[in-house]
């Protein structure tokens, strides 16, 4: 069994693989940064053993020192980390300077590419929200594109820095509406907005890149809180563009699931 680690900007998630049969996590750990020590309590209750770590490291030196130790005095372990390049898991980057994507959005289109062969964007709603998309397989090659992707604040960091920044404005919080009547309101629907409308504006780069409308999955923490527009929004473009309805997929775990696939290359 192999531990797979996604160290993200809020939390630490940990999932295993069975090598030899494929066999994954029934549902991921998720630990708090300040939490790591529990991963120790967490490993012991495990019904095996684990023989090799692999992950990804977006929380900064700090974290990823904790859990090398932890992992080391438990297991004797070290934890091999996976960096952005050009070309892995059958994926070509296509960033200038490959080593300036983020892991986490690198493996993570492995992990999209688990889940379908064609054009595909993955909308990670997290501390911060990240569009990405990943081209379809060419099946002459067996390979496939990264072709970049937009970063913008997440809902939670939306919301916080619109407080922060203003003297009489507060954490908006409730549903989107078309014409909001009250503060909150107003709030709760501009960062709704501000989110599915830069979803919409990839999906529609990517319709046009591709000439077929991109798959869209979602990931991450913020999702709840802008899901029911987006899905508004992409059903509304693609009913006006004469496209049969595809709403948009739940991921629970994309690094994880590229953390897996990459597994084989790396041990």
């Amino acid at each position: 069994m192999i531990l797979l680690i996604d160290a993200g900007n809020t939390r630490i998630k940990i999932g295993w693989l069975d090598i030899a049969t494929g066999r994954r996590e029934d549902a991921a750990l998720a630990l708090r940064h300040v939490d790591v020590a529990e991963l120790a309590l967490r490993t012991k209750q495990l019904a095996f053993t684990p023989i090799a770590a692999i992950g990804v490291n977006v929380a900064g030196a700090s974290v990823a020192r904790d859990l090398a130790e932890t992992l080391q005095r438990l297991h004797s372990l070290e934890i091999r980390w996976v960096h952005s390049g050009r070309m892995a898991g059958g994926i070509t980057n296509a960033y200038e300077v490959p080593e300036q994507l983020g892991a986490d959005r690198w493996v993570s289109m492995m992990g999209l590419a688990r889940h379908t062969d064609e054009a595909a964007m993955l909308a990670t709603f997290g501390t911060a929200t990240t569009l990405d998309t990943l081209g379809p397989k060419d099946n002459e090659q067996g390979t496939r594109l990264f072709h970049g992707g937009l970063i913008l604040p997440g809902p939670a960091l939306m919301r916080s820095s619109l407080a922060a920044g203003t003297a009489n404005l507060p954490e908006g919080n409730g549903e989107a509406v078309a014409f909001p009547i009250h503060t909150h309101q107003a709030i709760a629907t501009g960062i709704a907005a501000a989110q599915a409308g830069a979803l919409l504006r990839q999906w529609r780069e990517g319709l046009e890149r591709f000439g077929v409308p991109p798959m869209v999955y979602s990931a991450g923490g913020g999702w709840d809180m802008i899901e029911d527009e987006a899905q508004r929004l992409l059903t509304k473009a693609r009913k006006d563009l004469g496209l049969a309805a595809e709403p948009i997929r739940w991921l629970p775990n994309p690094v994880l699931d590229g953390l897996a696939s990459l597994a084989p290359e790396l041990l």
